[in-house]
């Protein structure tokens, strides 16, 4: 009754028919609780019971308020409420009527938050109901139905008084066949900002408008020139697509006054889609096809952030807390940072065609610790987004201080207000949620204004990548706030260099504040400990490129996304993607590697061994470093420190032998290892270990070959005599003159000088038929003892220095 008398703004006739109506319910009430406490049974009994049950929280009717126009009304206006209203109880409600509610001004922020709690509840206090005029009635509802209602009402007739937020409930009031008379059934409130005059300062509000998304690119690339991009899905398809989340805030981001923040591997991502581009299918990928979608995406954004202030984050969009709190003490972890930080000028300038800033970080949900703060700086950032619930006044200001602090070593945090930045959160696609995100956050935004004197800047920071739904109620509620008389908007650099208030808490808190939420779906040290072996295995990579910039890049933004906070609650997720680039990665190395070797046999005392690099990569590899060496040198030694390790390059596509000198001391098997080597002196690939058998020349053997060559000179010595002593004859013949006819036999046809002339197979000593045979069979030596026995790779004839009996079969 006390509340009633001092409720501002009501008209008196409202008021007096409010009071006959509660003095009715109030005397009926111990009567009715006597009647509810009968030991009755049956559905009446039961029925009864449901709707006390359904009282005792929101009622059996729901109440959804689908629209309020405008959402920050001044002199003059006329205000419309539309909505649905829902029997959800089990028996029809009759007489039923709709009407409007307009309660005390609320004098603080808590109590907006309190109010939005509790705003369909039956049992908190409710004001009375406007002119009776301004209801919409209904004969009956019945249960499971919703009925739509709207309602108009000029302003003026809501009799609101001062500058204020007002709480403004929409009810429905009705009766049923268990309590037939009139009762109220259903409720929801909500807030109606009120300020008919420019406000006198006003709030500088800065609004952060995130284009942010997940990691769409794999580091995989094509071989040709231009390196072909490769999507891990069509996702982003989607999201840039007219309807699409980006789309829209795209859309909805242009019209309004806001500081654009911005990853630039989402740009990237688009724009490696304005040309050719391919999809993982499986284990294959497909052409993409959504150039011209990519294309129109970034003319809007284009547009939309020309002469607007661009926030760039690092690329990627790095997990700073992730970082700071498992990724540290892994070496080159923030080099990782500092590389994402680097490559900002190069990937948004030449998209955006702005010049971003690049000097703010922003941590997941604005929540800071110190160590979060020093490695937030470590790149360079000398601002750092923090927000109200993590850095918390400790001093016990009666009002909100500018988000502007500085916090010690030259950094300044700029913190945004925790209950504004979170207003937008949660499932935003029922019109009535919607309604009711909107004009809390603008009853946020009055009620801070209303409590002092003082101008003061305030940041609002939503979430990184909000719904299409929740886009589109930020910018309803910016539309309304940069509409209305008691805010202007202000970039976030300003927001920044403005003067903090000095009894605003610059004091970082400690790891241990950390929300337990949020550290449970930080990224794993696990993690940080993978991308730094994988970039160790790229560093090790690239020296030996010809061109290194053709993996540097890919790879280097690849290993950024690795650290991406998208990958937040996606531990499978962010798992897979660092095998598949760690996977990929190790199949480019392997294209440049040793030819295995079998067994090789070494006769005599030395030899050359050929070992093979081949180069499967399309651009040229080297100078790398072949180190051969024998795992037992007393029996097999490589010659000399010159010949131990090579230098070899190789072209694309292409193979390359070196040779190494050999020298054997003993007979037997040696294991021989072959590694490659980057100049530096760092491993390159697996080794090849093979096997030489070394089988030397015996001194028996030397005999042998000795006794032959002897016997050969001997008859050459006695085919020597032979044709002297012929020769001599046939000059005793030509100088006596006695060239006589041989006399041939009437018997046998025979010469008589057949014991002289008798030459043919027969007479294995003739010396004409003799060097004939030995020709042929000298001619015969060089060819293979046996049809497979492999040709000798080098030439009979060799200007190199060789020892005698040199062979080498692989």
């Amino acid at each position: 009754m006390a509340e009633a008398a001092e409720f501002q703004g009501s008209s008196p006739s409202p008021a007096r028919r409010w009071l006959r109506r509660t003095t009715a319910l109030l005397a009926g009430t111990p009567l009715l609780a006597g009647l509810v406490q009968l030991p009755t049974t049956g559905p009446a009994h039961a029925a009864g019971q449901s709707a006390a049950k359904a009282d005792a929280d929101s009622g059996p009717v729901a109440v959804a308020v689908d629209s309020l126009t405008p959402s920050a009304p001044t002199d003059g206006d006329t205000v419309t409420v539309s909505g649905t209203v829902t029997n959800n109880g089990k028996q029809t409600v009759t007489d039923a009527h709709v009407g409007l509610r307009v309660g005390p001004e609320v004098n603080t922020r808590s109590s907006v938050d309190a109010i939005a709690k509790g705003s369909d509840d039956l049992q908190r206090s409710i004001a009375p109901e406007i002119d009776d005029k301004y209801t919409e009635k209904f004969s009956k509802l019945t249960p499971g139905v919703a009925e739509h209602f709207n309602i108009s009402v000029p302003v003026d007739d809501l009799d609101l008084g001062g500058d204020g937020v007002y709480e403004f409930a929409v009810s429905l009031s009705g009766e049923t066949s268990a309590q037939p008379w009139e009762q109220l059934l259903g409720i929801q409130r909500t807030f109606l900002p009120w300020q008919p005059a420019g406000a006198d300062p006003r709030t500088k509000t800065t609004a952060l408008w995130p284009l942010v998304s997940t990691i769409h690119m794999a580091a995989e690339t094509g071989p040709n020139d231009e390196q072909t991009p490769v999507l891990l899905n069509d996702d982003l398809a989607e999201e840039i697509s007219p309807g699409g989340r980006l789309n829209q805030m795209v859309t909805l981001g242009k019209d309004l006054d806001v500081t654009w923040v911005v990853d630039p591997d989402l740009l990237a991502s688009v724009d490696a889609m304005t040309g050719s581009y391919r999809v993982r299918d499986g284990d294959q990928t497909v052409a993409g096809t959504h150039q011209a979608v990519a294309k129109q995406w970034l003319a809007e954004l284009q547009d939309a952030v020309a002469d607007e202030e661009v926030v760039a984050l690092p690329y990627a969009d790095p997990d700073l807390a992730s970082l700071a709190h498992n990724g540290t003490d892994v070496t080159g972890s923030l080099n990782q940072l500092k590389s994402a930080t680097d490559v900002i000028d190069e990937t948004v300038g030449p998209i955006l065609h702005v010049k971003p800033s690049t000097d703010f970080a922003w941590p997941v949900n604005g929540a800071v610790d110190r160590s979060i703060v020093k490695v937030a700086t470590s790149a360079g950032a000398d601002k750092v987004i923090a927000r109200s619930d993590s850095l918390q006044e400790t001093s016990g200001l009666p009002y909100t201080p500018s988000a502007a602090r500085p916090i010690g070593g030259g950094t300044t945090a700029v913190v945004a207000d925790a209950r504004m930045s979170r207003a937008f959160e949660g499932d935003l696609t029922k019109a009535s949620a919607s309604t009711l995100a909107v004009q809390r956050f603008l009853a946020q935004s009055l009620a801070l204004n209303l409590q002092t004197g003082k101008q003061r800047s305030v940041v609002v920071a939503p979430q990184r990548m909000p719904s299409g739904s929740q886009a589109r109620a930020m910018a309803e509620a910016l539309r309304a706030l940069q509409g209305g008389t008691w805010s202007e908007s202000q970039k976030l650099a300003a927001a920044a260099a403005a003067k903090p208030d000095p009894d605003a808490t610059t004091k970082v808190p400690g790891a241990s504040s950390y929300p337990a939420a949020l550290r449970r779906k930080e990224l794993p040290r696990s993690a940080f400990v993978q991308i730094a072996r994988t970039q160790d295995t790229l560093d090790n990579f690239k020296v030996v490129l010809s061109d290194p910039s053709r993996v540097a890049t890919p790879f280097g933004r690849a290993l950024n996304r690795e650290m991406s906070a998208s990958w937040r609650g996606r531990a499978d997720e962010a798992e897979s993607y660092r095998a598949g680039v760690k996977s990929y990665l190790d199949g480019l190395t392997g294209r440049v590697k040793l030819i295995d070797k079998s067994e090789t046999k070494l006769s005599g005392r030395s030899a050359t061994i050929p070992v093979t690099v081949q180069n499967n990569l399309v651009q040229d590899v080297g100078p790398l470093v072949l180190r051969l060496t024998s795992t037992n040198p007393t029996r097999l030694e490589i010659d000399g420190a010159d010949y131990e390790e090579q230098p070899i390059s190789v072209s694309g596509g292409h193979s390359q032998s070196v040779k190494f000198t050999t020298s054997a001391n003993a007979n037997g098997r040696a294991t021989v290892i072959a590694q490659l080597y980057t100049m530096d002196g760092r491993k390159y690939g697996a080794p090849v270990t093979f096997d030489v058998k070394v089988t030397e020349i015996t001194a028996t053997v030397m005999l042998v070959i000795g006794g032959g060559v002897l016997l050969l000179v001997l008859a050459g010595f006695r085919m020597y005599t032979q044709r002297k002593r012929a020769a001599a004859r046939e000059a005793e013949k030509d100088a006596t003159g006695e060239a006589e006819e041989p006399e041939v036999s009437k018997d046998s046809g025979e010469s008589d000088d057949s014991d002289d002339s008798e030459a043919g197979p027969e007479n294995p000593e003739d010396p004409g038929e003799r060097p004939a045979k030995e020709s042929e069979a000298h001619t015969r030596a060089g060819d293979p003892e046996q049809p497979s026995d492999p040709t000798p790779d080098t030439a009979a004839e060799n200007a190199d220095p060789s020892g005698p009996g040199e062979r080498v079969d692989r």
